[in-house]
């Protein structure tokens, strides 16, 4: 039930990706600013249903090992988020797993977007939880 876009032209995508809205545009920009600040693989980015962003970047400890995204839902859900609008992970990967997607659609539900950017934030793809 993935909607996947695959974007080509560099700037925000294939003509057909959807274009990104400031509000995600946003997280691209957190994302991508986390990534970077603390060097980790992925840098991702959750909006919760008031409209309060939560970011985290990859957790890669020798005892616990979690994802940019799956921190991010976790953090929402530690400050009492009740859902989420929107999730963005910044990342070399090609998809965002299935596991990043299951912990989004558990706080946001199967439709909450959850997008793909290169880590120069060009949109890769766009899919819902």
């Amino acid at each position: 039930m993935t909607d996947t876009t695959d974007p080509t032209d560099g700037t925000n995508g294939a003509a057909d990706a959807p274009a990104l809205d400031a509000e995600d545009a946003k997280l691209v920009t957190l994302a991508r600013a986390t990534r970077a600040r603390n060097g980790v693989a992925e840098g991702a980015a959750v909006r919760d249903s008031t409209g309060r962003t939560y970011v985290a970047g990859t957790v890669a400890l020798p005892s616990l090992r979690l994802s940019a995204a799956r921190t991010a839902v976790a953090m929402a859900v530690a400050s009492g988020a009740d859902g989420l609008e929107a999730a963005v992970v910044v990342s070399a990967a090609g998809e965002v797993t299935e596991e990043d997607r299951a912990a989004v659609r558990d706080l946001g539900g199967p439709g909450t977007p959850v997008l793909l950017a290169a880590p120069d934030g060009t949109l890769r793809t766009a899919t819902t939880a």
